[in-house]
């Protein structure tokens, strides 16, 4: 391993980043055998975020910690996803990542787009694999849903993954009450207008689930056949 990396991440073996691990997945990095690293904190408070607990919660796992736990697993896992939260936003993420990469594992990101200068080291640097994008809303609702100024960042990130060509994905929740199909077509054609080709994949609010918001009841998607184009293939997950 890099003396260097080690070094930092020793140092910084009091700070506690990661709230959980989900030790196994099959669903959630494509075509890859994962584990999940749930980073505490974010710089966003999204109204229909799941995981309240991990936003305003603390950390209870170490880099090293996390380290220690891949090791262990470097025979039963191909890949680590690093979610949230948000985990671009913590101190050291790049070392981290240059030991997970050391390790042999393949590396997927669930982001928000907050830090585009950082995720384009990151992809320079070629230490990672696959990209999830969350596409909150566009700027006349988005500082409602997100309860921040940051989509301008998103849309940099947006750019800086079509200028390099990393393997990624665009998503969004949908909740009745914040977003419409109307909206969702306009979502669409803004992918389109910026250039991105591919799926673009939808899930629908749980509903009866603890969020940020409290949010009512929503009605769920059925269809959105309608929503794809000749480019960019709606899909309801």
């Amino acid at each position: 391993m890099n003396t260097n990396n080690e070094s930092i991440l020793t140092k910084s073996h009091a700070v506690k980043p990661i709230y959980s691990i989900t030790p196994f997945t099959l669903l959630d990095f494509p075509h890859i055998t994962a584990c999940i690293l749930w980073f505490s904190g974010c710089n966003m408070k999204c109204l229909y975020c799941y995981n309240p607990e991990i936003v305003s919660g603390k950390g209870q796992f170490s880099y090293e910690d996390s380290l220690s736990f891949l090791k262990k697993r470097q025979t039963l896992l191909d890949g680590v996803i690093l979610s949230g939260g948000e985990c671009t936003s913590h101190k050291h993420f790049i070392p981290f990542l240059k030991e997970v990469k050391q390790l042999g594992y393949a590396v997927k990101i669930d982001t928000n787009g907050s830090n585009s200068a950082l995720l384009a080291e990151i992809i320079k640097l070629k230490l990672v694999d696959y990209i999830a994008l969350d596409f909150k809303s566009l700027p006349d609702n988005y500082k409602k849903i997100t309860q921040s100024d940051l989509f301008d960042s998103f849309q940099k990130t947006l750019d800086i993954l079509l200028e390099y060509k990393v393997k990624f994905e665009v998503r969004t929740t949908y909740h009745s009450d914040l977003i419409s199909i109307s909206d969702l077509k306009k979502m669409i054609l803004f992918l389109e207008q910026k250039g991105y080709i591919g799926y673009y994949y939808i899930q629908n609010f749980i509903n009866n689930t603890p969020t940020i918001g409290n949010l009512n009841y929503s009605t769920k998607l059925t269809e959105i056949e309608n929503l794809s184009t000749k480019r960019i293939k709606a899909v309801l997950r």
